[in-house]
């Protein structure tokens, strides 16, 4: 899965030991979407590697690649979304001389069909809905 907007919130690193004896690090995030209606997600980015390697700052603008897992302790159930990729917006450029999907069609880009869109057109008089 995939969103994107402004961190509005870095939350403090936490970490610890495992049953296992290894060290563990992990950091919060709270991104606000910019939707008609903005949502606040907080992700989180595991390891200490990770979280150097993303080095995100609030105000920055992310599109994040998430997963969402659950687990449930005590009667309780817990979810959390882990990222497994972060980009800052803008950042991500077309490689040079890449091919558009237009162009690997036969016959170029000209001969490319637009897709069909329906039509909604809702100046109809007759509504044949039953409420």
């Amino acid at each position: 899965m995939e969103i994107t907007g402004k961190i509005i919130a870095v939350l403090p690193e936490q970490g610890g030991v495992s049953k296992a004896g290894n060290n563990w690090k992990k950091q919060e995030y709270v991104l606000e979407t910019h939707d008609q209606y903005p949502k606040k997600v907080c992700f989180q980015i595991f390891g200490e590697d990770r979280i150097a390697q993303a080095h995100i700052q609030e105000g920055e603008e992310l599109t994040v690649s998430f997963d969402i897992d659950s687990r449930e302790y005590q009667g309780r159930w817990f979810t959390n979304i882990n990222a497994w990729k972060v980009e800052r917006v803008g950042e991500t450029q077309p490689m040079p001389n890449m091919p558009t999907p237009e162009d690997l069609m036969p016959g170029g880009p000209a001969v490319a069909a637009a897709p069909a869109t329906p039509n909604f057109n809702t100046s109809d008089p007759v509504d044949d809905l039953p409420f």
